[in-house]
């Protein structure tokens, strides 16, 4: 693991994979103390061994083939799988000082995720109604490369969003993703790019500023654009 300080935010690199259970815990714990003024907002990226998470709108017959652990996660959402090179972000910040606005918050994740990929070539977008972030796959489809839920409680965000950069896509087929079954999901790698994660988590963090500059913005009143 590596860690930093940028300003008031510690942005915290995972290269083992941490279970679900104990990242989610820990997220409870550090959401409070955040909310408290205890400890310092959090951005931290890792991924997971093979899970399942329900989110709070998760429909019982949309998880088709639970051979992996379900989780109730308590983020927005469906179901979502999270496994080995899937790279997660979590995202604790404080929304007191930045506009409490939720959608403008998640808005500016999708923006951030979008400009990331772009770094790498990846041209993609967020659709009107529809979770997630898109992209053209192979077979000049439309297909999911990343997907968004989040939670906030007492002002303080928790959960984020996950990217593909090269996970056992056949895994995502145990579930309905996102509640979206007439597209598919794809990665990096299916494109093919060989990104590692930490790669990935350097073309984040350099992205990070025009995201952090949006929250200002929302602060402001200004707009919810990136």
């Amino acid at each position: 693991m590596s860690s930093e300080t940028t300003d008031a935010i510690e942005w915290r690199r995972e290269m083992r994979q941490v279970p679900y259970r104990e990242a989610l815990s820990e997220m409870e714990q550090r959401n409070a103390a955040i909310a408290a003024g205890d400890a310092r907002e959090l951005v931290w990226m890792l991924e997971h061994p093979p899970v399942y998470t329900a989110g709070t709108s998760a429909a019982r017959d949309e998880l088709l083939d639970p051979r992996f652990e379900v989780v109730e996660a308590g983020r927005g959402g469906r179901y979502t799988y999270h496994g080995p090179g899937q790279r997660v972000g979590y995202i604790l910040l404080n929304l007191t000082d930045r506009g409490k606005d939720v959608r403008c918050f998640v808005h500016g994740i999708e923006q951030w995720v979008i400009s990331s990929l772009d770094t790498f070539g990846i041209e993609s977008w967020a659709v009107d109604g529809r979770v997630g972030i898109w992209t053209t796959d192979i077979d000049g489809r439309e297909a999911k490369i990343g997907a968004i839920g989040v939670r906030v409680r007492r002002w303080v965000t928790m959960h984020g969003f996950s990217v593909n950069l090269d996970p056992d896509l056949s895994h995502f087929t145990g579930i309905v993703p996102c509640g979206i079954d007439e597209f598919g999901v794809t990665s990096l790698k299916r494109l093919g790019l060989d990104i590692s994660p930490q790669e990935w988590d350097e073309a984040l963090m350099a992205k990070a500023p025009n995201f952090l500059k949006h929250l200002a913005e929302v602060a402001g009143r200004r707009s919810c654009d990136v």
